[in-house]
């Protein structure tokens, strides 16, 4: 691992003062002028210099005609232009001392022919003059916490704990909006392209060092530097989880990305293995990849593999236990003590097993507190899973049948929701082990929001709950390994 984050080579290119921006124009069409819209968006406070040929302003910004002209040395360049000239404008920057870069721009490697030659004339230039660049063939970067976004996607989401480098830009890009449904959003994204310069094994080392980030996420066509990717991952794993999305182990995904990125995939079974070697958690679609990380990123490290399961319908509660039960979890049978305890809240009509179906509650209020505060006692399991379906609309209608006026409705619900959520919190707060929920609701459900804010990750459905409680125990597994 990196010593400090300011020695990573991506530092300046994550965190940059000042910016040259090429391919950027009063056009709104064009690909440039929406990464410099998305960075304006996000309020970005250091300077920014387009450079453009023939217009005096872009976007209300002072353009000047070449990267000289500029009054300082910017920190980077970011490059939207043709493929041709790409290489001419990495060499002026280079002139004028620049030393980082984002090379937004395709059509190199990743197109064959004409293109091979241009990316090794491209990487040639940034040598010459101890150029580091991200791309080409990339869709920039973004780091909420910096207001930093290049990419063609605002990010109006609040900064997060998710830390992703991918070979594909869209798993950066269009995840902004999938993301903030759950309360969640990146540390930092960041899109590498064709590798060039600058490859997924740099970020990896960037996002390790990095405070803001908890986990690291990966979306992988290929691995360029396989030695330097294990050895990178064994060193950050004992410290912080990494989850990869391979998408290259079947003919038809080695045949996309060699005509994405240029990338030449590996079988599934190789890849398994630098995986399992490195301690990094494979997932296997990109919903399993932020669901893990959402787990990873929020649960304290998993003791054990043994699961209480705490419902209030008897369905869902069976389909959990049967979920974990298919992947090797326990399903302890609850000690006296617990059970005795339990008696105090769960009627007859519930079920004091495991699951504990609580069916209908004495007080509703009981499953938000005590009932999970007892079953975090159990110290015969290590993992509180929890159902939450919860009709907050009928409980709207019970406030208006009390006689709550509709004026004051909103503040009296979200004030009864955030009182939900910080029964949670607290617990959260008071027990080292994990709590995971799973619900078929939406996040429309301002209840399953307050939850979810104070840290409580609420995963869509029980199998998907129940896979990342797995990959929670292995990852807790892996990092006893490698301490």
């Amino acid at each position: 691992m990196l010593k400090s984050i300011q020695e990573s080579p991506v530092y300046p290119i994550v965190n940059p003062r000042s910016i040259a921006f090429f391919g950027a124009s009063n056009r709104f069409t064009s690909m440039g002028t929406n990464l410099l819209t998305s960075l304006k968006s996000i309020g970005f406070e250091g300077a920014i210099y387009p450079v453009h040929r023939t217009e005096e302003r872009v976007l209300d910004l002072p353009a000047y005609r070449s990267v000289s002209d500029i009054p300082e040395v910017p920190d980077m360049a970011i490059i939207v232009l043709p493929t041709g000239v790409v290489s001419e404008a990495l060499e002026e920057c280079g002139k004028k001392g620049i030393k980082h870069a984002i090379v937004v721009s395709g059509g190199f490697n990743e197109s064959g022919g004409d293109g091979v030659a241009l990316e090794k004339q491209l990487v040639k230039t940034a040598n010459r003059y101890g150029i580091r660049f991200l791309g080409p063939n990339c869709i920039g970067v973004v780091n909420p916490y910096h207001r930093f976004n290049v990419t063609f996607f605002t990010y109006d989401s609040d900064p997060g704990f998710i830390g992703i480098a991918s070979q594909s830009g869209s798993f950066v890009t269009q995840m902004f909006d999938y993301l903030s449904r759950f309360n969640l959003g990146f540390s930092t994204g960041f899109s590498v392209g064709n590798e060039a310069n600058i490859d997924i094994v740099d970020c990896m080392e960037y996002l390790a060092a990095c405070p803001h980030t908890r986990v690291i996420a990966l979306y992988i066509e290929a691995i360029r530097r396989g030695r330097e990717f294990i050895e990178a991952a064994r060193s950050i794993i004992p410290h912080k989880p990494i989850v990869a999305f391979y998408v290259g182990g079947s003919e038809a995904g080695k045949r996309a990305g060699l005509s994405h990125t240029g990338a030449m995939a590996g079988p599934d079974e190789l890849y398994d293995g630098v995986f399992r070697q490195s301690g990094v958690i494979r997932a296997h679609s990109i919903e399993e990849l932020f669901d893990f990380c959402w787990v990873l990123g929020s649960c304290n490290q998993a003791k054990g593999n043994r699961v209480i399961i705490q419902t209030h319908s008897g369905g869902p509660g069976a389909a959990a236990a049967d979920a974990c039960g298919r992947l090797g979890l326990q399903m302890p049978i609850l000690s006296d003590e617990i059970q005795e305890k339990l008696g105090l809240y769960v009627p007859h009509t519930g079920t004091i097993s495991n699951p504990v179906d609580i069916t209908f509650s004495k007080n509703n209020l009981d499953f938000f507190a005590n009932i999970p505060g007892v079953l975090l006692e159990e110290e015969k399991a290590d993992i509180l899973m929890v159902y939450f379906y919860i009709p907050w609309k009928n409980i709207r209608q019970s406030f208006k049948n009390m006689g709550i006026h509709e004026d004051q409705m909103d503040e009296q619900f979200q004030n009864f929701a955030r009182s939900l959520g910080d029964m949670f919190g607290q617990l959260r707060a008071n027990h080292h082990k994990p709590i995971i929920g799973y619900t078929y609701d939406t996040t429309a459900n301002p209840i399953i929001r307050e939850i979810q804010s104070h840290g409580i990750p609420i995963i869509p459905g029980p199998t998907r709950a129940a896979r990342a409680i797995e990959a929670l125990v292995r990852y807790s597994r892996y990092r006893e390994e490698m301490a």
